[in-house]
């Protein structure tokens, strides 16, 4: 249905995009830091998953009004910032507990394990909100995608799931090992209690200027 060709074209300039970090990758970098391997991991599989949602919406028709109406565009854009600075905003007040909680993991007790489905959701459903809402994402799959799918073999809406396949998994991967060389770090910032708030406070920080930034960043057009 999809030519190796465009298959092979499309997943060169996915590269291209995904390699320069963007919303996603640093707001999987904060969360690393400000809460561990655990939730970084969990962050991204929610953010791929919220990725893969802006390509069935693009399939169906929808991510394409998102992206040429500046109004709508603007408000799923301030969404995404405002939630990225709530986060950022939670994960500073609370940088004090980090280090308890990752001494609890680090044991691997029941205290440790209290709760943590519920939390590791609640960590999957921050990341859909984010990769829904990513401006860089809206953009890549509204405007370039459509143009690698073959209109003469029919089936477009399939041909953009399919396609779509391809940067979700390189985008797997590549935040995968962002997330788990941020988490490597915090471990050994978690030798201290001083420098494990340090820098449970500076991902907190990194998420808030994300926000901001986002929030700032303006259309293509």
């Amino acid at each position: 249905m999809v030519s190796a060709d465009r298959i092979l074209a499309f997943t060169a300039m996915s590269v291209l995009v995904i390699v320069i970090p963007g919303p996603s990758v640093l707001f999987v970098i904060g969360r690393a830091l400000a809460h561990g391997r655990r939730t970084a991991l969990a962050t991204v599989l929610g953010n791929v998953f919220g990725s893969y949602v802006l390509v069935v919406a693009v399939a169906l028709g929808v991510g394409s009004l998102v992206e040429r109406s500046v109004t709508v565009f603007l408000a799923v854009k301030l969404a995404g910032a405002a939630y990225l600075v709530h986060l950022g905003v939670q994960a500073f007040r609370h940088r004090g507990k980090l280090t308890a909680s990752a001494m609890a993991s680090t044991a691997g007790g029941q205290a440790g394990r209290t709760g943590q489905p519920r939390r590791l959701l609640r960590t999957v459903v921050d990341g859909v909100v984010v990769g829904v809402t990513n401006p860089k994402g809206i953009v890549f799959f509204a405007a370039v995608l459509p143009q690698f799918v073959d209109r003469s073999q029919g089936h477009v809406p399939m041909q953009m799931l399919l396609l779509g396949l391809v940067p979700i998994g390189i985008g797997l991967v590549t935040d995968t090992l962002w997330g788990l060389g941020a988490a490597a770090a915090r471990n050994w910032f978690a030798r201290s209690e001083r420098r494990l708030s340090l820098v449970g406070g500076a991902g907190g920080v990194a998420m808030i200027g994300l926000g901001v930034a986002v929030a700032a960043t303006g259309r293509a057009d």
